[in-house]
């Protein structure tokens, strides 16, 4: 599903997306669309460009904390047609790596992407086949190589956040046996720095 586009970045790995509002689109995003946490893909004229994880939400108001005069109700559309809400919803997105083919396979590669993404990029949702494929390094071995750079990049929530991506990967069943197993002790090794950085 589509979410908005590319309005700015605040560094090479960290993209603000100005998300679709029924202005824009006649089916805007739900809630649960975007969610902290939720992978994303960005694209433009069917180029991939780079994957990244919602990290933040700010919610933009140009009428907050405004000095100016205020209608006593509701404005009348016949009198004020072009008289439009301005309220904007913004995502934090940090860069991950992109998704790459080589034949009938795609995997990920992991890591802050080479290229700068265009202004206006697509931001989409991705299914549970896309974060599955990348998550496969070039030989469809399973591979989670961007967890020491969210820890660094993902924001003031950051530890959360890794903690969610994991625990969230560890119950989809995409992976099995040893990988599986991998991903549960990386969880509880970083839900147990959690809880003693907490505590000091």
């Amino acid at each position: 599903m589509k979410l908005g586009k590319v309005v700015k970045s605040n560094s090479h790995c960290d993209y603000v997306v100005q998300l679709d509002d029924k202005v824009d689109v006649s089916n805007p995003p739900q809630a649960e669309d975007y969610g902290f946490g939720s992978f994303v893909k960005l694209e433009e004229s069917g180029r991939h460009w780079a994957v990244g994880l919602i990290y933040n939400t700010q919610l933009f108001n140009p009428m907050f904390l405004s000095n100016g005069p205020r209608l006593s109700s509701e404005p009348d559309p016949l009198f004020a047609p072009d008289l439009i809400n301005e309220t904007r919803t913004l995502l934090g997105t940090v860069l991950v790596g992109t998704l790459e083919g080589e034949g009938d396979r795609t995997y990920g590669v992991h890591g802050i992407p080479r290229v700068v993404v265009p202004v206006n990029a697509t931001a989409c949702t991705m299914s549970q086949t896309e974060i599955y494929h990348f998550h496969l390094n070039p030989a469809q071995s399973p591979q989670f190589c961007y967890y020491s750079h969210l820890l660094r990049c993902g924001g003031s929530f950051a530890a959360q956040l890794t903690q969610q991506v994991l625990r969230e990967l560890a119950d989809s069943s995409l992976f099995s046996g040893a990988d599986q197993r991998a991903l549960e002790i990386l969880c509880k090794e970083l839900s147990w720095k959690n809880t003693m950085g907490a505590m000091r």
